[in-house]
């Protein structure tokens, strides 16, 4: 494992995380409870696809695993996507 896989580096890219939340307000849950997270700077909601998606920003290095839990505290789950698209 590295930094890229293990931590959502600063920067305006962000890291895609796939979630089995379909309802908007379930989606917005997520996203309440994960600017409570330091260092996340904005979480924005795709509910275009399927199944949905968010993009976490960050200010500072922030574990994905903390990013997982945190959504897994309130009953669901997010799937971090790949580091790049091929």
């Amino acid at each position: 494992m590295s930094v890229l896989t293990n931590y959502v580096i600063p920067g305006n890219h962000g890291k895609i995380f796939g979630t089995n939340a379909m309802e908007d307000a379930n989606l917005m849950t997520i996203k309440a409870c994960l600017l409570e997270l330091d260092g996340i700077e904005d979480v924005l909601l795709n509910t275009e696809i399927f199944p949905r998606e968010f993009t976490v920003h960050t200010n500072k290095m922030v574990s994905i695993a903390d990013i997982e839990n945190r959504v897994k505290s309130v009953g669901f789950h997010a799937i971090p996507k790949d580091l790049f698209e091929l």
